[in-house]
C-alpha cells in the first residue's frame, strides 16, 4: 500500500484507504471471515480545542484504539482504531474532524546558471549562509563531502527521524539527499560544477518517508510541528515539501495543508511540489493533477520546466509531466511558477533504495571517492527545491521578507514562456537573479531596480492574473495575518500590492494597487484618476465593465452581465483561456442556457 501512486518522472500519492469489512492482504483487498481480526484505520482524530485534546486519549482507548502520535500543531492524535469504532469516534463531543492519515510519497550543473542562482553567489556574494531550510523527506546521507562547511562538518545542524527513530543521520531511499544537494549543495566532489542554488544554507533535514519513499500526512505533520517548536533557535526560514498527497477535500479543511498554514502564520516559507499528473496514463495533457499540500494558497507550489541540457534560458520549456491546475475541491489556480526539474543531478546516498535502482543514472565527480556521488533525477520534487534555494538567497538579501512577499517577488520577477497557460506554468519561469536583486530593494529603499521587459511584472492573486506597476514593500497584502488571495485585511482594509508605473500622483487613491473596491468584488488596480498622468502602461488597465487584455493576449475580466470571474463563488461558469486560444472551463453545474460558458476571447 505503500507504494501505491507512483507515477512517471517523480513522485506522486494517492488516497488509499481500506473500507470497513476488508482487510490487506499483499496489496490486495480480502473480505474478512468470522476469524480474521477486525481492521483497524489509521486516523487523525482532531479536537475541538487543546482542552479537548487530553479528554480525546482516553476516548480513543475505550474505542480500542491505540494513540501513536500527538500533533500539537493541529491540536490532534494519529490513532490505530477499529473500523468498527470509527463512527462512533466521529461523533465523539470532542472530535472536531476525523481523517485517514492518507499516504504521501516524495515527488545541477546547468540548472544554477539557468535560474541565475550562480550570478547571485558570484556578483551578488550571496550563498544563503544563516539561513535554516527544513527539509521534510527521506532524510539525509551521513556524510556527503558537498553538505560540509568548509571541512569541518556537514551543514546539517538537526537531524529527526519520524520513521524509525534512530539519532544518526541516514537516507535509506536516496530523495532527500538529493533534495538536500539541490538547496544547499557545496559541488566539492565535482570541483564546483554541480553546486547547489544556495551552498552556504544550513540544514534541519526531517525523516518522514521509509526506505521506499512512502509515508503518511502525520508523519509530514509531526516533522512540521518539530519546524514550528524549533523555528528560532535553528533560524527555520524556509520549509522544502517535494511529497504529495492526494487532494480529497477543501484547504480548508485537510489536516495537512491547515498544519502548512500555521507554519506560513509563523513567518516561514513553505514550498512544495506540484506533483506529476500533467499527463494521463495515455499521454494527454490532464488538468487538475496539482498535490497537497501544493493546493493550498499560502503554500510556495512549484512546478517543472526543462533546462534542455543547456544554460541558455531562450530553450527553456515546459515538463509535460508537471502537474497543471487548478486544484481539485476549491478550483483555484496552481502551480506559482515553474522551476528546472528535468534531469537534474545533485547527490545520492549511498546504499540507499534510489542508489541501487537507479544505477544507470548516477554520475562521477572529479574527486576520488569510495561511491559514486551524484543522481540525475526529474520531477516537480527536483523543482521545488530549486525555488527553496532561491529562496534562502532572497532570505539573506532580506531576512524580514514575509512568505507572501517572498511569493510576490518571485512571480514579479518570473520569466513568461508564451504555449504555455497559466494553470501550466503559473507566473512563469523562475529568475533567481532577478527575485533576489528585488528582494534588496525591499530591504534598502535606496537601491531603484528598473524591471526589465523580460520579468512577467505579475502576479497570480487568488484566481486573478494582474500586471504591471511596482511593487511597494510596504504593501498590506505581505503581511502574515493576510492569505494569499484575500480581498480583504482581517481588519476590513482593501489590499495593496504597489504603486503605479514611474507616476507621482497627487490622488491618494493612486498609491497602492488595490484589490476591491467599496462597491465592487472586482479586481481594481488603484483607483479613477482624473487627467492623463496616472494612465502611463496601465493603458490597458481601465478600471470598467469591459474584459482587459494583458500583453501575453490572457484576459482580465472585471466582471459584467456576459463575463464571469474566474474563480467567483456563486457557482457559474469559470473560464480562463490560454494563449492558443484553446479554453479550460470547470465549475460549471448547471444546464439551463443562461449558465452557458463564458469563453475567453469571445465578443457578446
Amino acid at each position: 500500500m505503500k507504494n501505491a501512486g507512483r507515477a512517471l518522472f517523480g513522485f506522486m500519492v494517492v488516497l488509499a484507504t481500506v473500507a470497513p469489512g476488508w482487510a490487506q492482504n499483499n496489496g490486495k483487498p480480502k473480505k474478512n471471515d468470522v476469524t480474521s481480526p477486525e481492521p483497524t484505520t489509521q486516523v487523525i482524530v482532531r479536537a475541538k480545542n487543546w482542552g479537548s485534546l487530553k479528554d480525546l486519549l482516553p476516548d480513543v482507548g475505550k474505542a480500542g484504539g491505540k494513540v501513536k502520535r500527538q500533533l500539537d500543531l493541529i491540536d490532534s492524535l494519529v490513532a490505530q482504531v477499529p473500523a468498527s469504532a470509527l463512527d462512533g469516534l466521529r461523533h465523539n463531543p470532542h472530535v472536531q474532524q476525523l481523517d485517514i492519515d492518507r499516504p504521501v510519497f516524495g515527488a545541477m550543473e546547468r540548472t544554477g546558471a539557468t535560474v541565475g542562482a550562480d550570478i547571485v553567489r558570484q556578483q551578488m556574494g550571496l550563498d544563503g549562509r544563516g539561513i535554516g531550510v527544513a527539509v521534510i523527506d527521506s532524510g539525509v546521507t551521513t556524510w556527503h563531502d558537498d553538505l560540509s562547511d568548509n571541512g569541518s562538518g556537514q551543514r546539517v545542524d538537526a537531524f529527526v527521524d519520524f520513521v524509525n527513530d534512530r539519532s544518526v543521520a541516514y537516507d535509506d531511499y536516496g530523495h532527500g539527499t538529493h533534495v538536500a544537494g539541490i538547496i544547499a549543495g557545496n559541488g566539492y566532489d565535482s570541483s564546483g560544477r554541480r553546486t547547489g542554488i544556495a551552498p552556504g544554507a544550513h540544514l534541519i533535514v526531517l525523516k518522514a518517508l521509509d526506505e521506499n519513499g512512502g509515508g503518511t500526512i502525520s508523519d509530514i505533520i509531526a516533522a512540521l510541528d518539530y519546524v514550528h517548536a524549533n523555528r528560532y533557535a535553528l533560524n527555520i526560514r524556509v520549509v522544502n515539501l517535494s511529497i504529495g498527497a492526494g487532494v480529497y477535500q477543501s484547504y480548508l479543511t485537510d489536516p495537512l495543508t491547515l498544519a502548512t498554514r500555521r507554519i506560513v502564520e509563523d513567518g516561514i516559507v513553505v514550498v512544495a511540489a506540484a506533483g506529476n499528473a500533467g499527463k494521463d496514463p495515455a499521454g494527454n495533457i490532464r488538468y487538475g493533477g496539482v498535490t497537497a499540500p501544493g493546493n493550498a494558497p499560502w503554500v510556495l507550489t512549484v512546478g517543472a520546466s526543462s533546462h534542455m541540457g543547456t544554460a541558455d534560458r531562450a530553450d527553456d520549456t515546459m515538463a509535460a509531466f508537471s502537474s497543471r491546475g487548478p486544484t481539485a475541491v476549491n478550483y483555484t489556480a496552481k502551480p506559482d511558477l515553474v522551476a528546472p526539474g528535468v534531469g537534474i543531478e545533485s547527490l545520492i546516498a549511498p546504499k540507499s533504495t534510489l542508489y541501487a535502482s537507479k544505477a544507470q543514472y548516477l554520475l562521477d565527480g572529479t574527486v576520488p571517492t569510495s561511491s559514486k556521488p551524484y543522481l540525475s533525477l526529474t520531477g516537480t520534487s527536483m523543482a521545488a527545491p530549486v525555488v527553496a534555494g532561491t529562496v534562502a538567497l532572497m532570505l539573506q538579501a532580506d531576512p524580514a521578507l514575509t512568505p507572501n512577499a517572498v511569493k510576490a517577488i518571485l512571480q514579479y520577477t518570473s520569466e513568461r514562456y508564451y504555449g504555455s497557460d497559466s494553470l501550466t506554468q503559473g507566473a512563469g519561469f523562475l529568475n533567481s537573479a532577478g527575485a533576489v536583486q528585488l528582494a534588496r530593494a525591499f530591504a534598502n529603499p535606496l537601491i531603484k531596480v528598473d524591471a526589465p521587459r523580460s520579468w512577467t511584472r505579475r502576479l497570480i492573486w487568488a484566481n486573478h492574473s494582474i500586471r504591471g506597476g511596482t511593487l511597494d514593500p510596504l504593501a498590506n497584502a505581505w503581511s502574515t495575518d493576510v492569505t494569499w488571495g484575500d480581498s480583504r485585511t482581517p481588519a476590513g482594509e482593501l489590499i495593496g500590492w504597489g504603486k503605479w508605473w514611474g507616476v507621482s500622483c497627487a490622488n491618494l487613491s493612486c498609491s497602492s494597487l488595490t484589490w476591491g473596491s467599496s462597491t465592487s468584488p472586482n479586481v481594481v488596480w488603484g483607483s479613477k484618476c482624473g487627467g492623463n498622468d496616472c494612465i502611463g502602461e496601465w493603458r490597458r488597465s481601465t478600471v470598467g465593465s469591459q474584459p482587459l487584455s494583458t500583453e501575453d493576449n490572457e484576459t482580465v475580466v472585471w466582471g459584467n452581465s456576459d463575463t464571469v470571474v474566474w474563480g467567483n463563488g456563486d457557482a457559474d461558469t469559470v473560464v480562463w483561456g490560454n494563449a492558443d486560444e484553446e479554453t479550460v472551463v470547470w465549475g460549471n453545474s448547471c444546464v439551463d442556457r443562461s449558465c452557458d460558458p463564458v469563453i475567453w476571447g469571445t465578443v457578446h
